[in-house]
């Protein structure tokens, strides 16, 4: 196992809270690419639902090995092509559930740790929040807490990721099973956000949230009373957090970076409902404007262009996912008009909104098709770490 040659994991293994995996990450994922984690039950899951997951994993372009270990790194699109095979093939609407709820502190490895030796539930998700990087380079967590109320939030942002909503919605299940595991206690929140369409059997999703649940949103949420968050955690343990959070943190750093990456996990969170100007953003990132624009010079961008991008694939999410209205996308998008909205997306896509939806929906219908290949050109069967 890792921990036996990884100093760092020998040396805190006696504190490590006892549902964490002796199993220690060595490197945080790039730019694009997910660590399996729990993603590795997708397996498990399509053969208990009488299909051959090997069959539906080599469908979506992915080499069936890279299951083998839950620290194996594939590419975030890959693995909603393989969500939305497999739900489609199964008959299971509610797949990122089933896999999302096998989920534990153990599957986020060292993030699982850190979590868990925090001190409240607040400086749990936040270090959720700030450190879902070292695994999952695809997709963006946030806290926020407001009067009496905490909203956590999960949402994709490489573009073209096939299979947000389940994918979504799988999250929302691990958040569910950590905070459950975390407070020791049968934890319910008190409204679930998806952003999906209503499926026509929603007992599923009853069962495992014990919760309102809210169809059609624009985002996927869970909402809680935000004293929550004040809970002391049993585990904590500040000294075990601290060595832990300095490890991830060198982990971190020594990762490869795209500054295009950065600038899409920030504004995947602040474009619905909000300007982002790019002054602002430029703040946020304590730079001026100008050195913004040439940061992204080398890597063929311009904020322009990867504002126009996140906000192409939020519309593609919700035309594709939900039943939501033109004209309350236009507006989650912060466009003036739906008219406005058409007019962009037109130019995105050739096409206007309306034909795009019902496109998407007739492609739903069809046999599975071979998945078009990352927009960064790497091919679909790029794997990290395969076992030979």
């Amino acid at each position: 196992m890792a921990s036996d040659t990884n100093p760092a994991a020998t040396r805190l293994q006696g504190r490590i809270h006892p549902v964490v995996q002796q199993d220690w990450l060595d490197r945080a994922a790039p730019p694009g690419f997910i660590n399996l984690g729990v993603l590795q039950e997708i397996r498990p899951v399509i053969r208990e639902l009488g299909e051959d997951p090997d069959r539906i994993i080599a469908e979506a372009g992915i080499d069936p090995r890279i299951f083998r270990s839950p620290k194996n790194l594939v590419p975030f699109t890959a693995i909603g092509n393989i969500i939305s095979l497999a739900a489609e093939q199964t008959g299971c609407p509610h797949l990122g559930i089933l896999v999302g709820s096998r989920a534990s502190l153990g599957s986020l490895h060292l993030l699982g740790a850190l979590m868990g030796s925090s001190g409240t539930l607040r400086q749990a998700l936040h270090s959720l929040e700030r450190h879902l990087c070292l695994q999952n380079r695809g997709a963006v967590v946030r806290l926020t807490a407001e009067d009496d109320l905490a909203v956590l939030s999960y949402s994709p942002y490489q573009p073209g990721a096939r299979g947000a909503a389940l994918h979504s919605e799988g999250a929302l299940a691990v958040s569910v099973k950590i905070i459950r595991e975390l407070l020791a206690e049968d934890w319910a929140p008190a409204e679930v956000m998806l952003p999906r369409a209503r499926p026509a059997d929603i007992e599923p999703y009853r069962r495992f949230f014990r919760a309102p649940l809210r169809f059609d949103q624009e985002m996927a949420a869970l909402v809680f009373p935000a004293a929550a968050l004040a809970v002391p955690l049993r585990t904590a343990d500040p000294v075990l957090y601290r060595e832990l959070e300095d490890k991830i943190l060198r982990l971190e750093e020594d990762s490869p970076r795209a500054f295009t990456d950065e600038l899409r996990r920030l504004l995947r969170t602040e474009l619905i409902r909000d300007r982002c100007p790019a002054r602002d953003v430029a703040r946020r990132l304590a730079m001026h404007r100008r050195t913004l624009n040439r940061r992204l010079q080398p890597e063929g961008r311009s904020f322009k262009i990867v504002v126009s991008e996140i906000r192409y694939e939020i519309a593609r999410q919700l035309l594709r996912d939900t039943t939501i209205s033109l004209a309350q996308i236009a507006a989650a998008l912060d466009f003036s008009e739906a008219a406005a909205f058409t007019r962009a997306f037109r130019r995105w896509s050739g096409q206007t909104p309306s034909a795009w939806r019902a496109a998407s929906k007739r492609d739903l219908g069809r046999p599975s098709s071979k998945p078009r290949r990352p927009r960064s050109g790497r091919d679909a069967r790029t794997v990290v770490g395969v076992p030979t």
